[in-house]
């Protein structure tokens, strides 16, 4: 889908060197009585605009890209993937289209390991081999590391620029050169009503580093300091 909402459709390997992190999704989001789904959009601090999900499981897998400071653009259902399975002509459109820093892309699908059906594998193969055609990334993945979400989870409510203020991220930083725990260096730092939402939102950009992020949930104690070796 163009920057006019027009459908093109042509040979993958004419296209690689479009922006699919820009294209808006090639099918709707709907969201209907009963239904299992839990289709929504999610505000993405990475780009500053809506990405849309279609269950809790790729809205998980939303936030920690968005969380992934090597991702810079990021988008959903970015295109349709035809081919023809010997008997039928197939389509499929991934679930997410990611642009890291280095310019490299990777397409994601999102599905749980248990809900994967013989047609799925079929489509995700596909897409996996067209991929490395085109010079990109293909990932399948499932449900996330379980504390390692839950800690994103929490630093995405703080991920709106609107959290960090000059004066208290400043005074984090300091507190923070040498590695200390979260909440002593949040009060050292100032009002901890003004400062936890500067410091949290650091943690979200990755300027500060929990210890354990992936091991242990976020806490009082949790050991934080600057990232990058404490360098200023």
């Amino acid at each position: 889908m163009d920057a006019v909402r027009e459908r093109r459709r042509r040979p993958l390997l004419d296209c690689v060197t479009a922006r699919f992190e820009d294209v808006a999704p090639v099918r709707p989001f709907r969201w209907s009585r009963g239904e299992r789904h839990f289709p929504g959009w999610y505000w993405a601090s990475t780009t500053g605009q809506h990405v849309g999900f279609e269950s809790w499981l790729e809205r998980d897998r939303l936030i920690l890209l968005d969380f992934d400071p090597e991702v810079v653009g990021i988008s959903s259902q970015p295109f349709w993937l035809h081919w023809h399975d010997g008997e039928r002509e197939r389509r499929h459109a991934p679930d997410y289209f990611v642009r890291r820093a280095d310019g490299s892309a990777v397409v994601v699908d999102v599905r749980a390991d248990g809900r994967i059906e013989p047609r799925d594998a079929e489509a995700f193969e596909v897409t996996r081999l067209v991929c490395a055609q085109a010079g990109w990334g293909f990932e399948r993945v499932g449900e996330p590391e379980a504390v390692l979400l839950a800690n994103a989870r929490w630093l995405s409510r703080y991920r709106h620029p609107r959290c960090l203020r000059g004066s208290e991220a400043e005074r984090l930083r300091d507190v923070f050169a040498a590695p200390g725990p979260l909440m002593a260096g949040a009060d050292a730092a100032g009002d901890r009503l003004a400062t936890l939402p500067a410091l949290f939102h650091l943690l979200w950009l990755q300027e500060l580093a929990a210890e354990e992020m992936a091991a242990e949930l976020l806490g009082p104690d949790t050991v934080v300091h600057l990232a990058n070796g404490g360098v200023l």
